[in-house]
């Protein structure tokens, strides 16, 4: 359907706009005429172009683009039709409320002959009461025909005045679409003559500009240049007092950095030397390297009251530092744990419980971290899925001996399986559990304890100390993503 256009004169911007440049100024759009005389003199001064076409005549052409726009509108015309085919729909009905009004003045012009024929019937006989029993029959008929007929009339009033229904609101739907699009023209109109506005008023603006520029030019950059020899000066014969201070600064900078390592430095002296103290005191030793991947085990000092370890009770601890809030890890109540990646940069401690008396024994420094687990775990995340290769060392706290398996980790679920055969499969959720072993087996620093549900739980023993690890580190990652912490039993 063809857009409709309102008929106004208002001003519109012109479809094409000459390109000018910001920093240059033509007197035209042309190369000047002139003619030279003797001596290479210009005989005759060249006439100044105008810039281009004018505000009159742009308006003058987009006035003659709307007329031929006008004359191409289709949805008016259509308009204009369906409101003749409407009035055409009503002559229809008052011709058939006519042909209505002559079909009851037949019927009752028949009644009436039936009447008086019946009547001439009672007082014949013989051969002319026949010929009036035909004639009965005859107006009979006539009356069923002229039935038939109204009938046939009344189906036609009928579809008329649907037609006519059906005229009527095609011809209201379109002088809502013609007023519909002749307010869409209006607001665009309205648009082009604010686009004209703003252009005309930048333009002259950059004229204005330009002309103070040119006028102002030479001023300006001399005293520009005053200015910074005269800073030069300024700063050649007094310096600032700004640079001295920044080197004081930068002095202190170095004095505090250099007394907080010396301070540190001496914090560690002095805990060797404590702990060395308590250490002669301590019937226990902690061994293992403190470090991700290893295992620290407690040992007994060799000596002749040596406690027996066997008959102690133990609770690993992990902290920030030595001085702040322990956090108790649950289920490690064994004497060598293996630190997990959560462990990375915290101490770890154990109570030691012998005979009524209490023992602490507590790593030298917070553990230190795999160089390179970070890089395998961010080969492994750009993998849609991760699969490490384990053997279930335990089910239900129970030994399984078992093949190997395959322990997959998905952005949204957990499996393990072999082959085809699923021995668990589970989405993230806060029932499952996921941490490093915390219980004396073999090979703690490979095995980790998975939890799906409520019921079953596994001990899986991997390949090596960073598979695990890994593992750990990625299913900890797929988890967060899903709003869900995965950590140890009653952590």
């Amino acid at each position: 359907m063809t857009k409709v256009c309102p008929e106004i004169e208002e001003e519109t911007l012109s479809k094409s706009a000459v390109p000018v440049s910001v920093d240059v100024s033509f007197a035209s759009d042309h190369f000047p005429t002139y003619k030279l005389g003797p001596d290479n003199q210009i005989v005759e001064e060249p006439k100044e172009d105008d810039k281009g076409p004018s505000v009159k005549e742009t308006v003058e052409k987009e006035s003659e683009l709307l007329s031929d726009q006008h004359k191409r509108l289709s949805v008016r015309d259509l308009a204009s039709k369906f409101d003749k085919n409407l009035a055409a729909a009503v002559t229809l009905a008052d011709e058939a409320k006519l042909r209505e009004v002559a079909s009851l003045e037949g019927h009752v012009m028949l009644k009436k002959l039936r009447d008086a024929l019946e009547y001439m019937r009672g007082r014949t006989d013989g051969q002319n009461k026949e010929d009036v029993e035909a004639a009965i029959s005859m107006v009979e008929a006539l009356a069923v025909k002229l039935t038939q007929n109204e009938g046939e009339l009344i189906q036609e009033k009928f579809e008329v005045k649907k037609l006519g229904n059906f005229l009527k609101q095609t011809s209201e739907d379109a002088k809502k679409l013609v007023n519909q699009e002749k307010s869409f023209a209006c607001a665009e109109i309205e648009t082009a003559r604010a686009v004209v506005l703003k252009l005309g008023e930048a333009f002259e603006e950059q004229e204005r500009i330009s002309e103070a520029s040119r006028a102002q030019g030479p001023d300006v950059e001399k005293l520009v240049e005053e200015v910074q020899e005269a800073r030069q000066i300024k700063r050649m014969h007094h310096p600032t007092k700004v640079m001295g201070m920044q080197h004081e600064l930068y002095g202190l900078r170095n004095r505090i950095q250099q007394k907080y390592m010396n301070s540190v430095k001496l914090h560690k002296e002095i805990a060797i030397i404590k702990r060395a103290e308590e250490s002669k005191s301590c019937p226990f030793v902690l061994e293992g390297k403190q470090s991700l991947g290893s295992c620290l085990r407690i040992r007994v000092n060799a000596s002749e009251n040596a406690p027996d370890l066997s008959n102690c009770s133990i609770q690993w601890y992990r902290a920030a530092c030595e001085t702040s809030r322990r956090e108790a890890i649950s289920g490690a109540i064994q004497s060598m744990y293996a630190p997990e990646p959560f462990d990375v940069g915290r101490i770890l401690q154990a109570d030691i419980l012998s005979n009524g008396q209490k023992f602490t024994v507590t790593t030298d420094d917070p553990v230190d971290p795999d160089s390179a687990l970070q890089s395998r775990v961010e080969s492994l995340m750009r993998k849609s899925n991760s699969e490490f290769s384990v053997v279930i060392t335990q089910m239900n706290g129970q030994d399984y001996a078992s093949r190997s398996h395959i322990f997959t980790i998905g952005k949204t679920r957990i499996k393990l399986s072999r082959g085809w055969i699923s021995k668990a499969r589970e989405i993230y959720s806060t029932s499952m559990q996921l941490c490093g072993v915390r219980g004396n087996i073999k090979n703690p620093t490979k095995a980790l304890f998975w939890q799906p549900r409520k019921s079953p739980t596994f001990i899986l023993t991997f390949e090596s100390e960073q598979e695990r690890n890994a593992a750990i580190v990625l299913a900890r990652k797929y988890a967060f993503d899903c709003n869900v912490s995965l950590l140890g039993p009653d952590d």
